[in-house]
Protein backbone atom coordinates (compact mmCIF):
# COMPACT_ATOMS: atom_id res chain seq x y z
CA UNK A 1 0.00 0.00 0.00
CA UNK A 2 1.30 3.49 -0.86
CA UNK A 3 0.03 6.26 1.13
CA UNK A 4 0.90 9.54 -0.57
CA UNK A 5 0.51 12.81 2.16
CA UNK A 6 -0.35 16.17 1.12
CA UNK A 7 0.47 19.31 3.50
CA UNK A 8 1.08 23.26 3.05
CA UNK A 9 -2.61 24.39 2.17
CA UNK A 10 -3.95 27.38 3.60
CA UNK A 11 -5.38 30.96 2.67
CA UNK A 12 -4.06 33.42 1.06
CA UNK A 13 -4.88 36.76 -0.71
CA UNK A 14 -5.05 37.08 -4.56
CA UNK A 15 -1.42 37.39 -6.02
CA UNK A 16 0.06 34.94 -3.59
CA UNK A 17 1.76 32.19 -3.27
CA UNK A 18 1.68 28.75 -1.30
CA UNK A 19 3.73 25.48 -1.19
CA UNK A 20 2.23 22.35 -1.44
CA UNK A 21 4.15 18.96 -0.71
CA UNK A 22 3.35 15.51 -1.20
CA UNK A 23 5.40 12.66 0.70
CA UNK A 24 5.06 9.48 -0.62
CA UNK A 25 5.56 6.87 2.30
CA UNK A 26 4.33 3.05 1.92
CA UNK A 27 2.12 1.51 4.72
CA UNK A 28 4.67 1.04 7.33
CA UNK A 29 6.20 4.94 7.28
CA UNK A 30 8.87 5.07 5.17
CA UNK A 31 9.03 7.12 2.20
CA UNK A 32 9.81 5.68 -0.57
CA UNK A 33 13.54 5.14 -2.08
CA UNK A 34 14.93 6.67 -4.69
CA UNK A 35 15.44 3.89 -7.34
CA UNK A 36 11.11 3.78 -7.08
CA UNK A 37 9.69 5.12 -10.46
CA UNK A 38 6.24 6.46 -10.21
CA UNK A 39 4.51 9.60 -11.19
CA UNK A 40 3.05 12.19 -9.19
CA UNK A 41 0.21 13.81 -9.69
CA UNK A 42 -1.81 17.16 -8.49
CA UNK A 43 -5.26 17.46 -9.04
CA UNK A 44 -7.43 20.15 -7.83
CA UNK A 45 -11.53 20.01 -7.03
CA UNK A 46 -13.74 23.08 -5.90
CA UNK A 47 -17.02 23.19 -4.74
CA UNK A 48 -19.62 21.58 -7.26
CA UNK A 49 -17.18 21.30 -9.71
CA UNK A 50 -15.87 17.82 -11.25
CA UNK A 51 -11.66 17.17 -9.71
CA UNK A 52 -9.27 18.74 -12.43
CA UNK A 53 -5.99 17.77 -13.22
CA UNK A 54 -3.30 20.45 -12.54
CA UNK A 55 -0.08 19.15 -12.98
CA UNK A 56 2.36 16.14 -12.55
CA UNK A 57 6.26 15.00 -12.56
CA UNK A 58 6.49 11.72 -14.68
CA UNK A 59 8.40 8.54 -13.63
CA UNK A 60 10.67 8.79 -16.65
CA UNK A 61 13.16 11.57 -16.36
CA UNK A 62 11.01 13.48 -14.50
CA UNK A 63 9.47 15.06 -17.46
CA UNK A 64 6.36 17.92 -16.05
CA UNK A 65 3.12 18.12 -17.28
CA UNK A 66 1.06 21.13 -16.76
CA UNK A 67 -3.14 22.26 -17.08
CA UNK A 68 -3.20 24.93 -19.10
CA UNK A 69 -4.94 27.34 -16.78
CA UNK A 70 -1.93 26.99 -14.08
CA UNK A 71 1.15 26.67 -16.69
CA UNK A 72 3.80 29.68 -16.12
CA UNK A 73 2.56 30.04 -12.27
CA UNK A 74 2.58 26.62 -10.68
CA UNK A 75 6.20 24.55 -10.92
CA UNK A 76 6.26 20.85 -9.65
CA UNK A 77 9.74 19.46 -8.73
CA UNK A 78 10.59 16.36 -6.65
CA UNK A 79 13.03 16.04 -3.26
CA UNK A 80 16.42 14.98 -4.66
CA UNK A 81 15.30 11.32 -2.54
CA UNK A 82 12.53 11.45 -5.09
CA UNK A 83 10.34 10.91 -1.83
CA UNK A 84 8.96 14.14 -2.02
CA UNK A 85 6.89 16.37 -4.48
CA UNK A 86 6.37 20.06 -4.38
CA UNK A 87 3.83 21.77 -6.22
CA UNK A 88 4.87 25.81 -5.73
CA UNK A 89 1.95 27.99 -6.94
CA UNK A 90 2.67 31.69 -7.51
CA UNK A 91 -0.08 34.37 -8.82
CA UNK A 92 -2.64 33.09 -7.09
CA UNK A 93 -6.35 33.38 -8.01
CA UNK A 94 -9.57 32.79 -6.60
CA UNK A 95 -10.18 30.29 -9.12
CA UNK A 96 -7.58 28.21 -7.56
CA UNK A 97 -9.50 27.46 -4.55
CA UNK A 98 -10.01 24.20 -4.21
CA UNK A 99 -9.04 20.91 -1.95
CA UNK A 100 -5.93 19.55 -4.01
CA UNK A 101 -5.02 16.04 -3.85
CA UNK A 102 -1.60 14.31 -4.84
CA UNK A 103 -1.45 10.68 -6.57
CA UNK A 104 0.69 8.66 -7.27
CA UNK A 105 1.15 6.04 -10.31
CA UNK A 106 2.85 3.14 -10.73
CA UNK A 107 2.66 2.15 -14.68
CA UNK A 108 5.43 3.09 -16.76
CA UNK A 109 3.64 4.40 -20.19
CA UNK A 110 4.11 7.38 -22.57
CA UNK A 111 0.89 7.90 -22.30
CA UNK A 112 -0.59 11.91 -20.89
CA UNK A 113 -0.39 11.05 -17.18
CA UNK A 114 -3.43 13.66 -16.92
CA UNK A 115 -5.96 11.86 -16.14
CA UNK A 116 -7.72 11.02 -12.78
CA UNK A 117 -8.33 7.37 -13.67
CA UNK A 118 -4.49 6.91 -14.46
CA UNK A 119 -3.66 7.31 -10.48
CA UNK A 120 -3.92 4.35 -8.20
CA UNK A 121 -3.25 5.94 -4.67
CA UNK A 122 -4.37 9.49 -3.51
CA UNK A 123 -4.44 11.29 -0.63
CA UNK A 124 -7.08 13.04 1.84
CA UNK A 125 -6.42 16.31 0.20
CA UNK A 126 -5.90 19.34 1.51
CA UNK A 127 -7.45 23.01 1.32
CA UNK A 128 -6.23 26.05 -0.84
CA UNK A 129 -8.39 29.19 -0.72
CA UNK A 130 -7.50 32.26 -2.27
CA UNK A 131 -9.56 35.69 -1.46
CA UNK A 132 -9.94 38.29 -3.71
Amino acid sequence: QVHPRESGGGSVQAGGSLRLSCAVSKQNGDLYRTGDLYTVGWFRQAPEKEREFVACVRWNGDKTEYADSVKDRFAISRSNAKNTVFLQMNSLKPEDTAVYYCAVDFTRTLASKSFSSTYDYWGQGTQVTVSS
